[in-house]
């Protein structure tokens, strides 16, 4: 079937138009702004078609969709490198039902995390990118990251021709495994570098460097350009919309739903990326009802869903779900932009209020637009206890991410009554994260070492220990540069 249809992208800050290849090269707009599709296209596919299909089949039936710059051979070709047997199951994401959920497990992959889903991809998304549009520059990748980005970029771009990738993270506000894999990362073209500061700052840094015009020209002279690997890369947005798709086919074809039944979507949320996927998995047509977006004590999400204003004015707090601990969600000014009639200058004028006082109050017009959303959050100690309580009752252990969306479900249950089934995105495997799911389970395991951790939980979950952690076991440190934040640009010009 020809896709009549041409989807062009362009900046939620001007009218700045561009095809999908050259959007994903980008990373960010010029103007600072998310590039967007002109329309959200509709899924080609039926429902039945869906449940026969397998993970690689349902990437190309969506994707092609969005990237329709893309010939049928180049966009099979990246699907067949990304999902491959860097994943640990033929699926690539399994959904295991514990309770009264559908645990959909987006971990699988070679960092276990639910990054690797777009991660392995985007990097030959990428470099086909480079090519249609005849690049002659080596792509150098700038990403911040408050845990899993980072290693799950590096590991899908390490020694890949023609890149360079450089990540940030804030030393002291990762896990001590998600610091280990990054610092062990291999590869001639990857560097690591700590900053004294939190993931906003390092995030911030990076957007900085995207809009910094000289260092731009620098680079330029010496032979390379940037791009990001961030969630605000459109070639990492679309291929998470997939697997919502796949999700609904395999609740299809396990007899768990009926054709044209409505799910629920439970996401834990930082950057807002992940949930966006669902509403654009909605928008193409999945029968999703509720999108629940699940906070941490970090709650900007929440605050922003009862209120109707986001504001990123308040004590920035680490807890046992890292990941998630983010004031700025970058990804939700897609969603601004779409419940402000696609206007880009509402858009920006939010945006730089957001910049100059840390909020902004949207509009009751656009508030009522967001009716497909549920925001709540956990507390620290309601995240323990939800995995206490899941292990007690089913033996299946999930990590503090997942126990995040887990508890919020429970309340969005609770307030609402509805019996929809429910499909919670399982972002992390809790080897990520052994100590404080461990502890969460018995306090007695806060004696044990890091590794001593990853074997007894191997041992009570009754699961494999996946090669991730494996491989960092013994690992060299191959990474050690920590650097203030103001230091970031001369930073990457050293490199």
């Amino acid at each position: 079937m020809v896709n009549i249809l041409s989807i062009q992208y362009k900046s939620t800050r001007s009218n700045d138009t561009v095809t999908a290849s050259e959007a994903i090269l980008k990373g960010l707009a010029n103007d600072g702004g998310l590039f967007v599709p002109t329309e959200i296209p509709t899924l080609n596919v039926s429902l039945a078609e869906l449940s026969k299909m397998t993970y690689k089949e349902t990437a190309y039936a969506v994707m092609k969709e969005f990237l329709t710059d893309f010939t049928e051979e180049e966009l099979k070709n990246c699907i067949d490198k990304a999902y491959d047997s860097k994943f640990d199951t033929e699926e690539i994401a399994p959904l295991v039902k514990a309770e009264d959920a559908y645990y959909l497990e987006l971990f699988h992959g070679s960092t276990i995390a639910f990054k690797d889903m777009a991660l392995s991809i985007l990097p030959h998304l990428l470099t086909t990118s480079a090519k249609k549009n005849n690049v002659k520059n080596d792509i150098v990748i700038l990403t911040a990251t408050s845990g899993d980005t980072g290693k799950a970029a590096l590991a899908g771009f390490a020694d890949v021709e023609g890149t360079k990738i450089i990540v940030f993270y804030p030393k002291g506000g990762v896990s001590p495994i998600q610091e280990k894999q990054m610092v062990t990362q291999k590869g001639d073209n990857t560097f690591v570098v700590g900053i004294n500061g939190n993931f906003d700052q390092a995030q911030s840094g990076v957007k900085a460097m995207f809009g910094d015009k000289e260092l731009a020209k620098e680079l330029d002279a010496a032979g390379y350009q940037f791009s990001s690997a961030n969630s605000i890369n459109i070639g990492r947005l679309v291929p998470q919309v997939v697997y919502y798709v796949y999700a609904y086919g395999k609740l299809l074809a396990n007899g768990e739903i009926e054709e044209g039944e409505k799910i629920n979507v439970v996401v834990p949320t930082g950057n807002f990326g992940n949930i966006l996927a669902a509403f654009y998995a909605k928008n193409m047509g999945l029968p999703i009802d509720k999108l629940i977006c699940a906070s941490n004590d970090n709650k900007v999400l929440y605050d922003f869903f009862t209120t109707g204003t986001y504001d990123k004015n308040r004590e920035f707090i680490l807890t046992t779900s890292p990941s998630m601990d983010i004031l700025i969600s970058s990804n939700l000014e897609r969603l601004i932009y779409r419940i402000a009639g696609n206007d880009s200058e509402k858009n920006a004028e939010l945006m730089r209020e957001l910049k100059e006082d840390g909020k902004y109050t949207i509009t009751d017009d656009m508030k009522a637009q967001l009716s497909d959303f549920y925001g709540n959050y956990a507390s620290e100690t309601e995240t323990a206890q939800t995995i206490k309580t899941l292990y007690d009752n089913t033996g299946y252990i999930i990590d503090t991410h997942t126990a995040v969306a887990s508890t919020v479900y429970k309340k969005y249950e609770e307030d609402t009554q509805d019996t929809n089934k429910v499909v919670i995105a399982s972002t992390a495997s809790p080897f990520k994260f052994t100590r404080s799911v461990m502890n969460s389970i018995d306090a007695k395991y806060d004696n044990m070492g890091d590794f001593e951790l990853v074997d007894e939980l191997s041992k009570i979950g009754n699961v494999k220990v996946p090669n991730a952690i494996e491989e960092i076991r013994d690992a060299k440190v191959l990474h050690d540069t920590v650097c203030e934040v103001e230091d970031m640009p001369k930073i990457v010009k050293g490199f």
